[in-house]
């Protein structure tokens, strides 16, 4: 046998030992809980064969508590390139049958590396976590590690996209990569987020609470809006990594996705025209506009159970990527309030960051009234909507479907926050504020000497307030609707608005950022 054959020999038989990660045993336990390892998530995510992997026979440097005699190859951590739909994309997925998963300095610097190149070549940063958090044995080496990539997060933000998905544990300093990329996708039962675990809770608060109940999957994507998607298991969190990736851009100077499209652009949804309640007050599902108007009636939502009264999510029309935010009459009226406009403003200047048109279903009464709004901050957090929207230079198409009364009107992509196309169906309320409050206030003495005939006087203004004010034709008499469209045609001049627009240039005056009321 030659040297060159021994040395292949030893070759085969140190990447052999690699892709066992922490060993048979562990892996075999790992799989008990009906969980994938690192390598195994990795395959389902990219397309057969097209995984490349770095870093394979790195190994750590610490020499502390006995670590020099625990050697794996690769220390925890796969890294590497592969393809999704013939897409580039960099990945990492954390090995927690290694060390439990937690990141020393080498482990770090693979991630980095990996980063580092996904910017210089413009593609997206998926990562894998399932993580005990730092390497104790490393001290302020792990914590510099992490640092790193926490740097690395916010520089790649707005140049590629970056989503993160947590199979497993993801605790103490982990949280903040997470945290700082564009998407992260949970799965439920089975992995859970928090900077401070149950033991320390119960010290430091008396609060007696488990990991789920802290920081699980229905905590994060219900009530706290950390997490943007719930998976029933690690093979369904895949799938949405792969699609929600399908709309997608590689970078910020790349145009959104597209594909070819068989669904009609002049394709009527006849139901629309009956979508609308007779009574103002009533209630209709606003996703049923989005379906009815979009390709093949396909819509990805993000953060679902979030702040419901304001839908966001990705679709296309006539094959294009688009962001589409709507008022959801459903939930709350459909009224903005602190979560939903955070959510809103995070969603829109994503799709700013990276070329994704967006398109606005407006149906709001107003802001969520009370002390609990107000002393949480209704003002600032709705000021981020409108600075959000006013600050986008992608393409704006906004359909106003019912209500849209007062400072909502204002912030929810109107054509004073540089709205490009603006339509309204015939039935829209386009106003101060509803025709009961206003005629409450304009005609309190005429109301109040009235005496018996008070309810009909007021029904008589109500009526005259409705007819004169609350209504789309006022708003297009000063160019403030560009039109008023058929609700079955909204498709078809949504399709065409985009057309229009294809080629749209806009700009914010030199600076080196804003500074959004955080």
């Amino acid at each position: 046998m030659s040297r060159m054959d021994e040395r292949i020999d030893e070759l085969m038989e140190r990447r052999k030992v690699a892709y066992s990660g922490g060993g048979e045993d562990r892996i075999a336990k790992h799989h008990a809980k009906g969980r994938f390892t690192a390598r195994e998530r990795i395959l389902m995510l990219v397309d057969e064969g097209s995984f490349e992997e770095f870093d394979l026979l790195k190994e750590h440097r610490c020499q502390h508590f006995g670590m020099g005699s625990k050697q794996y190859p690769g220390d925890g951590v796969v890294t590497g390139y592969g393809t999704i739909e013939g897409r580039l994309v960099f990945v990492f997925s954390q090995d927690f049958t290694v060390f439990g998963g937690s990141l020393s300095e080498t482990f770090a610097e693979k991630i980095c590396k990996i980063m580092d190149m996904a910017v210089k070549n413009g593609a997206p940063v998926i990562g894998l976590n399932d993580s005990g958090g730092a390497r104790i044995q490393e001290g302020i080496e792990s914590l510099a590690g992490y640092t790193e990539i926490f740097l690395r997060n916010v520089m790649a933000s707005g140049v590629v996209p970056q989503i993160s998905g947590i199979f497993g544990p993801c605790a103490g300093g982990a949280v903040y990569s997470p945290a700082l990329t564009d998407f992260t996708i949970m799965v439920e039962h089975n992995s859970y987020m928090f900077l401070t675990g149950p033991k320390v809770v119960k010290a430091v608060t008396h609060e007696n609470v488990d990991t789920e109940g802290l920081g699980g999957a229905s905590i994060h994507t219900v009530k706290s809006g950390v997490a943007h998607l719930a998976a029933r298991d690690e093979q369904d969190a895949i799938e949405m990594i792969r699609e929600l990736i399908s709309y997608l851009p590689q970078n910020n100077l790349t145009p959104p996705a597209r594909i070819d499209c068989d669904d009609p652009v002049d394709r009527e949804a006849i139901e629309l025209n009956d979508l609308i309640p007779d009574s103002s007050n009533q209630a209709y599902d606003m996703k049923q506009v989005i379906l009815g108007t979009v390709d093949h009636g396909r819509f990805f939502e993000i953060q679902p159970n979030y702040a419901a009264n304001l839908i966001v999510g990705f679709a296309r029309y006539n094959g294009t990527s688009v962001g589409i935010v709507a008022n959801q009459p459903q939930v709350l009226a459909g009224v903005l309030d602190n979560d939903a406009s955070i959510k809103g403003a995070r969603f829109v200047r994503f799709c700013d960051c990276f070329n994704i048109p967006v398109v606005t279903f407006v149906d709001v009464p107003g802001f969520l009234p009370g002390t609990h709004q107000e002393h949480n901050g209704i003002i600032r957090n709705g000021a981020k909507l409108l600075y959000a929207y006013a600050e986008a230079t992608v393409p704006k198409v906004t359909v106003t479907t019912r209500k849209s009364y007062g400072g909502a009107y204002c912030v929810m992509s109107s054509k004073h926050l540089r709205g490009d196309i603006n339509y309204a169906w015939p039935c829209a309320e386009i106003a101060v504020m509803g025709a009961k409050g206003a005629t409450e206030i304009l005609y309190a003495k005429e109301i109040g000497s009235a005496g018996e005939k008070a309810a009909e006087v007021t029904r008589e203004k109500e009526h005259e307030y409705q007819e004169r004010f609350a209504n789309p034709f006022e708003a297009a008499k000063r160019g403030y609707i560009d039109d008023i469209i058929r609700p079955m045609r909204t498709r078809l001049r949504i399709c065409k608005a985009l057309c229009l627009l294809e080629n749209k240039q806009d700009s914010n005056p030199p600076k080196k950022h804003g500074n959004i009321p955080l």
